[in-house]
């Protein structure tokens, strides 16, 4: 056994050794076709000189020229004009100048150099291609024509058996609909996708994209782009950590830190995932939603768990609904509802679902609210079913009106009147001199409260009214509120933060 065992590794290690220890048999170049042949000895080797008609063969290279030098101790040639290298149907390279290295099969060609594989043609004026590994380098720009796309860079490089081009330094993509501009690209020349793989620009006549990292499909002009992207359109921008676009149906979706920014309408939209359309034009965006409409000083904020933005049937103003657990804020007023719609046309904001809107010391409450303003500030309020205010007084008394319905009237940005229509109840505490004289009960079909200074100076009935005044101390807890009574200070938000509070 241990004879046999040193006999088989002698044979393994006599094998090794033929292996690694004697030369590979050269396949040298071979001429096929000369019109004439020269003998000439240079720098101590013998060298052929061939003219017309050239024609060599390397294994499956074949190539072609006007003239060429044969060094056949080292397996070399030299080709000069009209210079045709082909490999199969896979590889034609052309060249006015050709250093062809047939140990490593190694193609240098110079000026005027043109590479056609199948539908792809690249041009550039030097050209190393290894020929073993399918692989070519370009190093003083290039040119690459593919489909309707022109592609242009300092340096490149292409493995022809993955149909890859890899771009570097002023990079350029051409095509009839945009161009693109980068800084190091991969381009498959059979799906025609383009990977980003630094600063890219992507510019058309109607949007310009911004991304560090991504890739574009030029056949079906789908995309997506990461890194620090954005969009630009002609009246939008859309930012986020990634965004997917598609061109031919001008949609588009965008994920974590998203921003749209309308700068017509000069409102932007975040949240942290966004899906929106440019034909019609509508949005919609989720996950921590946030709407802010741009004003001098006192911009409003809404958030909701989903907000989404859409054009009115004049295809001019957009309407803006929000969706579930909705708060807003804005210096003069603050809300809380379910749901929410604020057209633009008519600057005419909508609450539903158990609606609560905040002014000054104000609280009121209904089962819809319309919340009308005038060049960026309230103008009037529409309260309908069950309207209901509250002002608090002190720290136990509270001033409330309820009725059918009310309309209340601000100035400078403080509630100066309210009209209240059908089934009018008043409860407020008169003053002398700022001390509460005692409790006004009041009710009226339809009443008119006049307001100065946050507090109620005149109080006009339109039917017959009946009520009391009483003194505090004749007067139980019990007749200080309404039975539906509710004081939601807590729930109030005091800041734009304060919107992404539920309580």
């Amino acid at each position: 056994m241990r004879k046999f065992l040193c006999s088989l590794l002698s044979i393994l290690l006599f094998c090794c050794l033929i292996k690694t220890g004697f030369p590979q048999e050269r396949t040298q170049i071979r001429i096929l076709n000369s019109n004439s042949l020269e003998m000439k000895k240079s720098m101590g080797s013998e060298l052929k000189r061939l003219i017309g008609d050239v024609e060599l063969q390397h294994e499956d290279v074949f190539i072609y020229c006007d003239s060429a030098y044969l060094y056949e101790d080292k397996n070399l040639v030299e080709g000069y004009s009209n210079v045709y290298i082909k490999q199969g149907d896979t590889l034609h390279l052309y060249g006015d100048f050709l250093r062809y290295k047939g140990d490593i099969k190694l193609a240098e060609v110079r000026r005027n150099v043109r590479l056609v594989d199948k539908e792809t043609e690249l041009l550039t004026e030097f050209l190393d291609y290894n020929i073993n590994e399918e692989f070519g380098f370009y190093f003083n720009w290039g040119e690459i024509y593919n489909g309707e796309n022109t592609l242009e860079s300092k340096l490149g490089y292409y493995y022809a058996n993955q149909k890859l081009f890899f771009f570097r330094d002023s990079v350029k993509i051409i095509n009839p609909d945009y161009t693109i501009y980068s800084d190091t690209l991969k381009y498959n020349t059979v799906s025609e996708i383009s990977y980003f793989l630094g600063p890219t620009e992507i510019i058309s006549d109607s949007s310009y994209i911004y991304c560090e990292n991504g890739w574009y499909n030029t056949k079906t002009d789908i995309s997506q782009f990461n890194q620090n992207a954005y969009l630009i359109s002609k009246e939008q921008t859309v930012k986020g950590d990634s965004l997917y676009y598609d061109r031919n149906r001008g949609f588009g979706k965008a994920f974590k830190n998203v921003e749209l920014i309308d700068t017509v309408q000069q409102i932007i939209l975040k949240g942290n995932y966004a899906e929106y359309y440019e034909e019609p034009e509508k949005t919609m965006i989720t996950d921590s939603a946030l709407f802010i409409q741009i004003t001098n000083g006192d911009s409003l904020f809404v958030h909701a768990d989903t907000l989404r933005s859409r054009l009115d049937s004049t295809n001019t103003h957009k309407i803006l609904s929000a969706y579930f657990e909705v708060k807003m804020y804005k210096k003069d007023f603050q809300g809380k509802c379910d749901s929410m719609s604020y057209s633009f046309r008519d600057s005419v904001i909508q609450l539903y679902g158990d609606p609560v809107l905040w002014s000054d010391e104000n609280q009121l409450t209904s089962e819809y609210i319309e919340i009308h303003t005038k060049h960026n500030k309230l103008d009037y309020l529409e309260l309908y079913r069950s309207a209901f205010i509250i002002s608090q007084e002190d720290s136990i008394r509270f001033n409330q009106i309820k009725g059918k319905n009310m309309t209340g009237y601000f100035k400078n940005g403080e509630l100066e009147k309210i009209d209240v229509k059908g089934n009018g109840q008043t409860i407020y505490f008169p003053k002398d001199e700022n001390e509460i004289i005692g409790v006004n009960q009041v009710e009226s079909s339809d009443i008119t409260l006049f307001l100065k200074d946050k507090e109620i100076i005149k109080i006009n009935f339109r039917t017959k009214p009946g009520g009391t005044l009483n003194p505090l101390d004749d007067t139980p807890d019990s007749e200080m509120k309404f039975k539906d009574f509710k004081w939601l200070e807590k729930s109030r938000p005091k800041s734009k933060i304060g919107v992404f509070e539920w309580k």
